[in-house]
């Protein structure tokens, strides 16, 4: 009987950098822009009270790596182990199966790392300050990725929560070159930040869209809906450029988005920007947006590549 390998959040975690998890992520969006990442949006089969989120991806190209990834998601299930997500790796030449990754490490990582993409294609090269509202588990990996990407000097973080903001600096410090300081208010994150990541929970808008000054790149990957969002509207208006890693994704979603009307017209995607970067920034002055919806194929790609290390 052949054995296939199985990696834990252990395994994951004892091997990753963040260099090798954008590497991977730059390959796929490569792909996307080349035509050979097939990425549809994710899909729901009711289960009981919930229902399992499957999202399915097949790179073609030089990845060549196909696969799903799928978690539960039930009324009464919490973000931690009631939430553990299961990724599954093809070969996409042959269709032979090559192993899993079980836990919450690999969508975590893919999720930073698509971002830290975002600030590389789309934040002004002299950054110095990155601020981030929120103070989670996604937000830890968005500060792992722009890190490195961008060689800030500080990052500014705020949450509600002091003591939840306090430890999140004090740990995410740990593992990135900036000192990452924790402070009592929104308002100096957003105003001093060069490159900004909203990644917080919340339904309404965590910031003042008046702090926000010219030349600043903002990321949202919190509630992203006309009725529910963690970003002002006004910042959306703002936005010289925006971008999103999946267009068919945010089509797919049964409530109003966030950038709608004339705005979603312009509106491309991250490869694509990856790609001509005329689609991007053009100026030190502009305001740049990236939406965070999740492109699939992603976590497969990068499933990949951690199952190569331990091949």
């Amino acid at each position: 009987m052949v054995a296939f390998p199985i990696l834990t959040d252990g395994d994951v975690y004892s091997q990753f950098d963040y260099e090798t998890v954008i590497d991977a992520m730059r390959d796929a969006f490569a792909e996307r822009a080349a035509g050979t990442l097939e990425a549809p949006p994710r899909w729901y089969v009711e289960a009981g009270e919930g229902e399992l989120v499957f999202t399915v991806g097949a790179a073609t190209g030089p990845t060549n790596a196909a696969g799903f990834r799928v978690y539960g998601n039930y009324p009464d299930s919490k973000a931690g182990a009631d939430r553990t997500q299961l990724v599954a790796v093809f070969d996409a030449t042959t269709g032979a199966f090559e192993g899993l990754l079980a836990g919450h490490a690999t969508g975590r990582l893919r999720t930073g790392a698509i971002g830290g993409l975002a600030i590389d294609c789309l934040a002004r090269e002299n950054c110095e300050t990155l601020g981030v509202l929120g103070a989670g588990v996604q937000a830890r990996t968005q500060v792992g990725a722009a890190c490195s990407v961008r060689d800030f000097d500080e990052v500014l973080v705020y949450s509600p929560t002091a003591e939840s903001c306090t430890s999140f600096a004090e740990t995410a410090g740990e593992g990135v070159e900036p000192t990452v300081r924790a402070v009592d208010d929104p308002k100096p994150v957003v105003r001093e930040a060069d490159a900004l990541v909203c990644a917080t929970d919340s339904d309404e808008p965590v910031f003042d869209p008046d702090w926000l000054e010219p030349g600043t790149h903002v990321t949202t990957i919190g509630p992203r809906f006309r009725g529910t969002h963690e970003l002002p509207l006004e910042v959306v208006d703002r936005a010289d450029a925006i971008a999103t890693d999946s267009i068919p994704q945010v089509d797919d979603y049964d409530r109003e988005y966030l950038v709608s009307g004339d705005d979603y017209d312009r509106m491309v995607e991250l490869a694509d920007a990856l790609e001509d970067p005329e689609l991007g920034r053009s100026d030190a002055e502009e305001i740049t947006l990236f939406c965070s919806v999740g492109l699939a194929g992603t976590e497969v790609v990068l499933g990949r590549r951690f199952l190569e290390d331990v091949a």
